[in-house]
């Protein structure tokens, strides 16, 4: 089973705003008509329930988007780029790696539940404006025009957890293969040997007009939370379960230890894993020594345990006590859904004071991690070089010098009146620009004037 990804996306850029003209006979109203151009397509990943492994991105591992089309005459706006969208499992998580120095950052970015769900993970670069667009009163024929923006490129890591509602759980050969066989269609692998299951299977329990999916999670052995066996690879699948079904080989020996090794692993990888709801099921009650010794082996889990469980006694190899394992796991489940669905206060609890809020936000307001909003317009305008040039950074700006002629002396006028009106004049000032100081836009360089 492929659970893991790296791919590459790549949105499209946007299409070029271009300078044009027209002067036609009998065209009184020619002038400017450059168009602009059309926006990138956008990336979208889309969860789709027919996948069940990553596997198609072993072998295609870049999406690219389409470049939106640059602006023509006669006001012509270019197409807009289409978007591409790449199908991944429901259950999938996406992280963006971003590098910082020599080190890899995990950023995550949302997670994928639900069939048909959609998220956007690179979006394409907005379309430059053309010459037509900068009309005004006291500028009848502008020559200047937007280049269009470019599409963002991201790497990202997939990690596929599956969606299910029981996960069985247990020491390898505890009969888990079996259990799931025989309560569900699934046919994993059966055998008398550990580590049959290599993967995690999933199976549909019918019960009544209700059904639930459990899924089988390969044997866990001691030190599977810090990756010794399969363990480590495979216990991210029941994070996403509301019920644990913990299976026990009733005639292994030191059936308490056993069970205490288990929770102790689910508690080191994730301490969440260990207050999920938990079923004790004692399996090859059909065995003599099992059934003789019965109400020890049951006295020794309760002890393992720490509380009064119910233990449900069943045989996976003759189906005794399935019928009656399967309702109680429906019921179960029927329960954990009506508690996570109801509210944490009833309807009619007062609303929280002022001071109150204040006091429930103090611990946020205290983090770091919180992501810094900053006002619109708050990006750096410029900078000074080392060289003692000056190069421009507000992005508006950029996309202005790059999709006009900046060798052309009108332009450049028109060009500085534009850094007046965005405040960037006033910031290359402060920075001490001076007449005759070199100036870099883009790709373009010019004389402050």
């Amino acid at each position: 089973m492929i659970d893991e990804a790296r791919i590459e996306v790549r949105a499209g850029d946007g299409g070029n705003g271009i300078v044009a003209f027209l002067r036609e006979a009998m065209r009184p109203m020619g002038g400017p008509s450059g168009g602009n151009g059309g926006n990138g397509g956008s990336v979208t990943l889309v969860a789709d329930d027919s996948l069940n492994t990553l596997l198609k991105f072993r072998w295609r591992r870049h999406f690219n988007a389409q470049h939106g089309r640059h602006g023509e005459q006669n006001r012509r706006h270019g197409a807009k780029g289409d978007d591409t969208d790449v199908s991944v499992p429901v259950g999938t998580e996406v992280w963006e790696s971003a590098n910082e120095g020599d080190t890899e950052r995990q950023v995550f970015l949302g997670d994928l539940v639900k069939h048909n769900q959609r998220m956007t993970v690179a979006r394409g670069g907005r379309g430059g404006i053309g010459n037509s667009a900068f009309v005004t009163a006291v500028n009848q024929e502008p020559r200047l025009a937007e280049a269009g923006e470019k599409g963002q490129v991201k790497t990202l890591r997939l990690n596929l957890k599956l969606l299910a509602d029981v996960g069985i759980i247990g020491l390898p050969n505890a009969g888990k293969s079996s259990l799931l066989t025989a309560i569900s269609a699934a046919q994993p692998k059966v055998a008398d040997y550990p580590f049959t299951t290599i993967e995690p299977v999933i199976g549909m329990v019918q019960h009544g007009f209700d059904a639930f999916a459990a899924v089988d999670i390969p044997g866990l052995i001691e030190g599977a939370a810090t990756g010794s066996g399969l363990g480590h690879t495979f216990l991210k699948h029941i994070q996403r379960t509301r019920l644990l079904l913990h299976l026990v080989d009733g005639s292994a020996p030191n059936i308490a230890s056993n069970i205490r090794q288990i929770n102790s692993e689910l508690a080191q990888f994730d301490p969440e894993l260990a207050q999920k709801p938990q079923m004790l099921v004692i399996n090859k009650a059909d065995t003599e020594e099992v059934e003789v010794l019965r109400h020890e082996i049951e006295a020794e889990a309760r002890t393992a345990i720490g509380h009064e469980p119910p233990i449900y006694f069943i045989s996976a190899a003759t189906r005794a006590g399935l019928d009656e394992l399967i309702a109680a796991t429906a019921y179960t489940l029927q329960d954990t859904r009506k508690s996570s669905n109801t509210s944490g206060e009833p309807e009619d609890t007062p609303k929280a004071t002022l001071a109150q809020l204040l006091e429930r936000t103090r611990p946020m307001l205290d983090r770091d991690d919180l992501p810094v909003i900053q006002p619109r317009g708050a990006e750096r305008h410029a900078i000074k070089l080392t060289d003692g040039a000056f190069r421009i950074l507000h992005k508006r700006a950029v996309r202005l010098a790059n999709g006009s002629n900046l060798d052309d002396w009108s332009t450049q006028v028109q060009y500085h009146q534009r850094l007046v009106q965005m405040n960037i004049a006033r910031a290359l000032t402060r920075l001490g620009a001076k007449r005759g100081d070199p100036i870099r836009a883009g790709d373009w360089e010019f004389s402050w004037p």
